[in-house]
């Protein structure tokens, strides 16, 4: 078994969404004053590749920790997206292009290749984002998961989050944003392990996502 890590590592210069404050790890003990290290981490819950449930945007919806743990691991598919330009949209051909496969997968992971631009300005423009066919389909298959190699599955720009909103307002499915690696694991189904941390009334949280190939 071949294992990926699709994970961003969370660091103190790290890309953040506009307007958040970066995560801080801050020495609380050192090895020369205690004789063990501890850090203490701030940051926020959607900080780094991280998991948005639907009580991001809507009060009285699931919560992160509410969902059962089962939840977290999949079947996952890799659709590739890379000849997407700056602005363009992830269509429903891409779905139909792998049909099959993708009926069957409890994730959906939209490789973008924006992944390259971490760390850089370009990162927060006009990168590839699905549209509602897309999200109707991902509710009417009753996915587990959707995710993407960019900040948001909105565009930057729609400060309303449409898509979350459409995805979260009944349906209990989970968006992953911030993964890595994606080009990585190719074009056939694998097993997909996302486990958020588990805090009490969770609106989202920091996960380690990973792509486990036979």
């Amino acid at each position: 078994m071949k294992i990926i890590d699709l994970t961003h590592t969370i660091s103190a210069d790290m890309p953040v969404y506009p307007g958040t404050e970066k995560p801080k790890l801050k020495a609380a003990n050192t090895y020369e004053n205690d004789g063990f290290k501890e850090t203490l981490l701030t940051m926020f819950s959607h900080t780094g590749t991280h998991m948005d449930p639907p009580a991001h945007l809507f009060a009285h919806r699931t919560t992160l920790d509410s969902f059962p743990v089962e939840h977290f691991v999949g079947q996952g598919l890799v659709i590739d997206c890379s000849d997407l330009t700056e602005g363009q949209q992830i269509t429903f051909k891409y779905i139909e292009n792998v049909r099959s496969k993708a009926d069957k997968a409890d994730f959906i992971l939209f490789y973008t290749g924006w992944n390259k631009y971490w760390g850089t300005n370009k990162y927060f423009g006009k990168y590839p984002y699905i549209t509602y066919d897309v999200a109707d389909y991902l509710i009417k298959s009753n996915k587990k998961g959707v995710g993407l190699d960019v900040i948001g599955i909105d565009p930057i720009s729609d400060v309303n989050l449409s898509i979350h909103k459409k995805l979260f307002a009944e349906n209990d499915i989970v968006v992953i944003e911030n993964l890595t690696n994606l080009e990585k694991i190719g074009q056939e189904p694998f097993t997909f392990c996302a486990l958020p941390l588990k805090f009490e009334n969770s609106d989202g949280a920091p996960i380690r996502a990973i792509a486990m190939l036979n």
